[in-house]
């Protein structure tokens, strides 16, 4: 009995040096993003530049530094954090609702949906805050008809909602297609091509709070529900069992997930892999306890994101789109865990 209880306190006491750890690791990131740019900003000039907004110190930089630091990488650092949390997040609690490591966020059309909302924006030559909003709004649509679809399958609901999202994405999709074939190509197709392969470029402040109450909202309810998602693995009789209200649960973790992942798409475009890959690495750091494994796979998406931003701006003179950089890491990935377990 001594030896379990010393086993499991162990094992407490390793996950919280790696959540500590990957605190760490965000701060560095977070702060070295700001330093990485076409424009320099030295290491004290940022320090400087930050506390100069909670404390009076007499400016030793330029007033362009502060400019660059504020109106444009503030909101770009801030915005590839928020969006890998959240997607990470999303795609982790997916996994769990349905028991399956290979859903991703867009599993109920979301991202299918937001990204033909935006495609259309575009082509209706809406701003970029009113191109945010409907794709925003496209993307629930989108799963609220996933569903009203699931709804009608009485006999296996989970089933239902699987088959509707392939069907759901599958149409707005079409849909994509569609608007890429009739729009403008000279001007209006390569701005939705490149929206749709994921980029942070455009983001101001003002997007950034567009998002940062659905996305906030759903991660801070999520979390709050981490030790009912343990228990929601076990299988539908066995929750049942021990009195969680499964039915109400899955809709509000489908509601918070959906929330997130429609709030990211609608200001980053379709950024793939994500959602699916930095679930897998939490879990291959802490286990399959989500009381541990989603705050890790929250401070890891967004370490992942901010750094993947960073190579996006620096690697080239033009910017690589987040989408194919994402997708150089989780290829390879899935791929070693492919030959991983065919050898086993």
């Amino acid at each position: 009995m001594q030896k379990k209880e010393g086993i499991r306190k162990e094992s407490r006491e390793g996950r919280i040096r790696t959540i500590l750890l990957l605190g760490i690791l965000f701060v560095v990131c977070f702060l070295g993003s700001f330093l990485l740019g076409r424009y320099s900003v030295s290491p004290k000039e940022l320090g400087g530049i930050l506390l100069s907004r909670l404390i009076s110190i007499e400016p030793f930089w330029s007033s362009a530094a502060e400019r660059v630091v504020f109106n444009i990488r503030l909101p770009r650092v801030l915005s590839a954090a928020l969006i890998g949390a959240g997607l990470s997040a999303a795609g982790l609690c997916y996994q769990g609702l349905f028991q399956n490591p290979m859903v991703s966020p867009d599993v109920l059309g979301a991202s299918a949906g937001a990204g033909f909302g935006a495609a259309l924006g575009i082509l209706l030559g809406f701003s970029y805050f009113n191109i945010s909003a409907f794709s925003f709004v496209c993307g629930l649509g989108a799963v609220l008809l996933v569903q009203l679809v699931a709804s009608q399958v009485k006999s296996s609901p989970m089933i239902g909602l699987v088959l509707g999202g392939i069907m759901i994405s599958s149409l707005f999709s079409s849909g994509i297609s569609f608007i890429k074939l009739v729009a403008d190509p000279n001007d209006t197709l390569p701005e939705i091509t490149y929206w749709l392969m994921g980029s942070l470029s455009a983001i101001r402040m003002q997007d950034l709070l567009f998002a940062v109450i659905p996305i906030g909202i759903g991660c801070l309810i999520l979390l709050m529900l981490r030790w009912r998602l343990n228990i929601l693995t076990l299988g539908e009789e066995e929750a049942r069992s021990i009195g969680v209200n499964t039915r109400i649960l899955r809709y509000v973790v489908i509601l918070c997930a959906t929330l997130i992942t429609a709030a990211c798409v609608s200001i980053s475009g379709m950024i793939g892999w994500v959602g699916l890959v930095i679930p897998h690495f939490a879990r291959m750091m802490v286990g399959y306890d989500y009381r541990a494994t989603l705050p890790v796979s929250l401070l890891l998406g967004a370490s992942f994101m901010m750094l993947v931003d960073n190579l996006s701006r620096t690697l080239t003179t033009a910017e690589i789109p987040l989408g194919i950089l994402t997708s150089f890491v989780g290829a390879p990935f899935f791929l070693y865990l492919l030959l991983k377990e065919g050898k086993r």
